[in-house]
């Protein structure tokens, strides 16, 4: 069991070497997601140089110094993750979902259990999400009940995630390498992602 509540938790930001220096910051925000499982709504930030140890030790001398530095130059803001919970099979209906950006376009979708989807949306923008879940699938607000909230963006985006929890694999290997395949070319892990690198990943 875990001490957190990760339905309650609103932000959690990564550090260390692989996700500083990730190749690309989906990349840093994906393996986050896959190794942390967020439920709900949950902000996903990285340290963008492994900056917080070195950080932490000026905060003794200067904390005000070391805060400046934190949020200016160290955090870099990846992007929302919404994780809707509850039993399904792939390809059923999981989440009805309407996203209206501030000042900008409008968007209609419906998620399906299995599905990965990533949604541009930049740092400083804010956006409108309802979303309508089927009977059994709770997003915050209890099991088929809607809810809309204001989501920020950020480098990454915002994704909606209905892979489940938890995070399950097929055991056949052919079914896992097009799991994993359809999943990095959603959020464009890979540029053109093949099954060659899916199975690489394994």
């Amino acid at each position: 069991k875990t001490l957190i509540d990760l339905a309650k938790l609103n932000l959690i930001v990564g550090s260390g070497g692989i996700l500083s220096h990730a190749p690309r910051r989906v990349q840093s925000m994906l393996m986050m997601v896959d190794a942390y499982e967020p439920l709900g709504f949950t902000t996903l930030s990285v340290d963008s140089i492994f900056m917080m140890p070195h950080l932490g030790v000026l905060s003794t001398i200067n904390e005000q110094a070391a805060t400046d530095v934190f949020v200016r130059d160290c955090m870099i803001y990846l992007g929302t993750c919404i994780a809707p919970t509850g039993p399904g099979k792939d390809g059923e209906r999981c989440v009805d979902y309407e996203l209206a950006v501030a000042g900008g376009a409008q968007e209609r979708g419906t998620l399906h259990f299995g599905d990965l989807k990533l949604i541009p949306l930049a740092r400083e923008q804010e956006a409108t999400i309802t979303l309508h879940p089927a009977k059994q699938v709770d997003v915050g607000s209890g099991a088929g009940q809607p809810i809309t909230k204001t989501v920020e963006g950020g480098v990454v985006g915002l994704m909606l995630d209905a892979r489940g929890r938890p995070l399950q694999l097929p055991a056949d290997q052919a079914a896992r390498i097009a799991a994993l395949t359809k999943w990095f070319n959603a959020v464009d892990l890979y540029p053109k992602a093949t099954p060659e690198v899916a199975h690489n990943a394994l």
